[in-house]
């Protein structure tokens, strides 16, 4: 695995660990942010062919 892909794979699993925590503390606007970067995190790897099934 290159440093790109594996770099974007731990964003990916930040952000989705971010995103529970938000969600969890009730903090909606936090949520919405974590959630718009995921589903952008999500795009690039699509982008790039790098598969997001193992986050």
């Amino acid at each position: 695995m290159d440093a790109f892909t594996a770099g974007l794979l731990q964003r990916i699993r930040n952000t989705q660990s971010d995103l529970k925590q938000a969600r969890e503390t009730g903090d909606d606007y936090l949520a919405d942010v974590e959630q718009a970067e995921l589903e952008d995190l999500q795009r690039l790897a699509a982008e790039h062919g790098v598969p997001v099934s193992a986050c």
